[in-house]
Order: structure tokens, then C-alpha cells, then sequence
């Protein structure tokens, strides 16, 4: 119990920080100065306005100088990365795997708000998680480079037909070259199963999202979802849950 507690303060600290880096990251500062600052007044953020999810709460979601609105997404950061922590440590207790699956989440957690506020899905978060990824198979029980490999480049190649495809027809990009590059990054770390789980989770809740819109948001069928707020999540779904489900799956199968 201690140790899920210690998980989830940490989580609480570190999910502050990932806030920090998803406002600074698509605006190419600096991660370590100039210290937390409002962006509209420019005061710089005392200590216990930066308290996790208390201070939020606290402040009623505004800057506690100027009284600007901070983005609901800082609150639910802040919730989701110790929660996401807690359900890691339950799936792999305090292991090698658990640190890895936690910075894991992590980067999907900066891609997905990332995406969802500037449609980006910046290379330095994916090209060196893509690294990471493919080092760390040298030393998984569950996985090794070969497996790491064909995560990437089914999860990937996979993208790059729908793509090919959406222009060949439409004449117009469907899909931008940075959702591509996430699942070369997510297929390496999940291996080619998760990998095609994963598609296949944001394909349908980007589908479900995206017939809410079309009616009852009165928007047309070129609205355009940023893909990579979907892949995260189901990236992260099939990384604690994927096995299971697949399990579950094949076992309907079995005489």
C-alpha cells in the first residue's frame, strides 16, 4: 500500500511537470527557465499555485494574479498520470518494466494534448522515444529487436497505406507524417499485436467522435480530428490491458 501511495505522489509531481513541457515543447522554450510564469501577466507562479490539482481546485481553474483561464487539460494531467502510474505498478509491480511503461505513458500523455491544443506531434518527444524503444528490447523478457522492429514498421506501414491510399482518392493529405512517426515509436515499445490493437482502438473511438460531431455538432465530413489525441489513449489501453483482451479473444476460438 505504501509503495502505491509513494507511486501516486510521484505521479501527482510528475504529472506538473508534463503540463510544463506540453506548453513549452510546441513552443520550442527552454524546459528548465524561465521558472513557471502566467503566460498573459507574466507574474511568476508561486509555490502553492502550483500545488497538484489542489492548487487548480483551489484557484477555481484561473491564474491566481490576473485571473486567466487555465486550460481544463492542466487539471486532468494532473489526475491521469498518477492514476496511469498506479495502474502500471498493479500490472508490473516495481520492476524495470514499470519504469519503462511509465515514461512510456508519459510520452503519450505530451502527444495526446499536445496533438488535441496544435495538431503537431513533435519529433523530439517520438525519435527519441523510437530510440529508447528499440535499445530497451535488447534487454525485454517479453520482446526482443526483431519484435520491437515489425511493431514499428507494421504499426507505421500501416498508416503510410492509409495514407497513400486517402491521396491517391481524395487528392489531399488524410493523415499527417507525424502520426506515422508516433506508431514507428508506439509499434517498437508494444510490438506488432499492440500495435495493430492500438490502430485499431483510435480508428473506432476517432470514428464514434467524430459521427458526434458530424451530428450533433452540425460539423461536414472534412472536419478534422487530430489523430494522435486517439492513438495515445488506445496506446496506452493497449499497453495495461492489451494482453488480456487478446487472450480473451483467442479463447473464443479454442475447442
Amino acid at each position: 500500500m505504501e509503495k502505491i501511495i509513494l507511486t501516486i505522489l510521484i505521479g501527482l509531481a510528475w504529472g506538473s511537470f508534463l503540463n510544463v513541457l506540453i506548453f513549452r515543447i510546441p513552443r520550442k522554450m527552454s524546459i528548465l527557465s524561465p521558472p513557471s510564469t502566467c503566460p498573459e501577466c507574466q507574474n511568476r507562479i508561486k509555490f502553492y499555485h502550483n500545488i497538484p490539482v489542489i492548487s487548480y481546485l483551489w484557484l477555481r481553474g484561473k491564474c491566481g494574479y490576473c485571473g486567466t483561464k487555465i486550460p481544463l487539460s492542466y487539471l486532468v494531467v494532473e489526475l491521469a498520470t498518477p492514476l496511469l502510474f498506479m495502474l502500471a505498478y498493479v500490472q508490473y509491480s516495481l520492476s524495470v518494466h514499470f519504469f519503462t511503461s511509465c515514461l512510456f505513458i508519459s510520452a503519450m500523455i505530451l502527444l495526446c494534448v499536445i496533438d488535441y491544443h496544435h495538431q503537431i506531434l513533435p519529433d523530439l518527444i517520438t525519435l527519441p522515444g523510437l530510440l529508447l524503444a528499440v535499445i530497451y528490447s535488447f534487454f525485454r523478457t517479453d520482446m526482443n529487436l526483431t519484435d520491437s522492429l515489425l511493431g514499428a514498421v507494421s504499426g507505421a506501414g500501416f498508416l503510410l497505406l492509409v495514407y497513400a491510399l486517402y491521396y491517391l482518392i481524395r487528392k489531399k493529405e488524410g493523415l499527417g507524417m507525424g502520426d506515422v512517426t508516433m506508431m514507428l515509436f508506439v509499434g517498437s515499445y508494444l510490438g506488432w499485436k499492440m500495435s495493430f490493437l492500438t490502430l485499431l482502438a483510435a480508428s473506432f473511438a476517432g470514428a464514434g467522435v467524430g459521427m458526434y460531431f458530424i451530428y450533433f455538432r452540425k460539423k461536414d465530413l472534412q472536419f478534422a480530428l487530430p489523430f494522435g489525441s486517439f492513438l495515445a489513449p488506445a496506446a496506452v489501453f493497449s499497453l495495461l490491458w492489451g494482453n488480456q483482451i487478446l487472450q480473451a479473444y483467442l479463447s473464443l476460438f479454442k475447442t
